[in-house]
């Protein structure tokens, strides 16, 4: 091979592994993002459930839940 076909290759093999380093940074950050947004929805409904508690326990203590 000479040098020209020599530093083509080496450039594509360089290219091919800049975009799977790319695409393997995206799905993390994909992953951690889905992450967090399941912890942010798991908290809501955390949250909802004590206030919901806190509403019927207000309700029994002011005779108002039949």
């Amino acid at each position: 091979m000479n040098q020209f076909h020599s530093n083509s290759f080496q450039a594509g093999q360089a290219q091919g592994q800049a975009q799977e380093k790319t695409r393997q940074t995206v799905d993390k950050a994909r992953e951690t993002a889905q992450s967090a947004m399941d912890s942010m929805q798991q908290a809501g409904q955390q949250m909802q459930a004590k206030a919901q508690g806190a509403a019927d326990a207000m309700k029994d203590t002011m005779g108002m839940n039949k």
